[in-house]
């Protein structure tokens, strides 16, 4: 019987509960792998709900209900570099984030972008809502870009004119609580509804200012600045004209208005 003091049996017993512990995590990972996923998605239909209006602040639904209505979007894969969308892509079970750090997924975005990010993915996945009559009702595009600590990430929903905020929400973001984080506060994503996202030459043309905009027929460009966190504020409307314009999604959004080419 070893003694308890002896080096040789404490480094022992580390490396086998190390083992074990090892065993456990791995076992425990690939037995939740398929939950995760699940939960995954549904985050994700959660937070296109958000920004579409389909789902309260803080309202709870069990996640068939937020399947069901989620059901109403059809999701779609843009590809960037072309600015077109294929059908023939597998939607199921893509990551968008993660292809994010392959080469053969993704591809360097412009230097200099607004959004200040530094790649973007060869596919993007949007999701349309279409009216009984086959017509575009609502298109939501993921967003993201930098604020003052971190990367947004985030839905922008446009009206079926694709001129139009029906929505935002940003779901994840390391922004600074109270300040920054505002930008999850429910009254400042409210103020974007009904704003127009282009002027008259068709440039992107959102512009969060310093203290408080008019109402959106008034102001249709501008939206209240957060107090404390002009950076954020900077970023998130950086971001949102980054994404709205010739190097985000500005070419794709053309293909659908009438006599496109989609």
């Amino acid at each position: 019987m070893p003694r308890l003091d002896q080096s040789g049996y404490t480094v022992g017993f580390a490396a086998a509960i190390c083992v074990v512990c090892a065993v456990l995590v791995a076992g425990s990972a690939v037995a939740l792998s398929e939950r995760q996923g699940v939960n995954a998605e549904l985050d994700r239909q959660r937070n296109v709900l958000m920004a579409a209006g389909e789902m309260r602040p803080g309202e709870s639904l069990p996640p068939e209900q937020v399947t069901e209505r989620f059901s109403s979007f059809q999701p779609v894969a843009v590809d960037l570099p072309t600015d077109r969308e294929d059908s023939s892509f597998t939607v199921v079970g893509y990551d968008q984030r993660k292809a994010l750090g392959s080469p053969d997924t993704s591809f360097a975005a412009p230097a200099g972008n607004g959004a200040q990010i530094l790649r973007m993915p060869n596919k993007a996945i949007v999701y349309k809502r279409l009216a009984t009559d086959g017509t575009l009702d609502m298109l939501v595009l993921p967003i993201e870009g930098k604020g003052l600590w971190s990367t947004m990430y985030g839905f922008l929903a446009l009206d079926k004119d694709l001129k139009t905020v029906r929505g935002l929400t940003f779901y994840q973001h390391g922004e600074t609580p109270g300040l920054g984080g505002e930008i999850d506060n429910p009254r400042w994503k409210a103020l974007w509804q009904g704003r127009a996202v282009y002027d008259a030459s068709g440039e992107p043309a959102i512009q969060v200012i310093r203290g408080r905009a008019g109402t959106a027929t008034e102001d249709p460009h501008r939206i209240d600045g957060l107090s404390g966190a002009t950076i954020t504020g900077r970023g998130v409307m950086n971001t949102v004209n980054f994404w709205l314009g010739p190097e985000g999604f500005g070419p794709y959004l053309d293909t659908l208005q009438p006599g496109g080419g989609q």
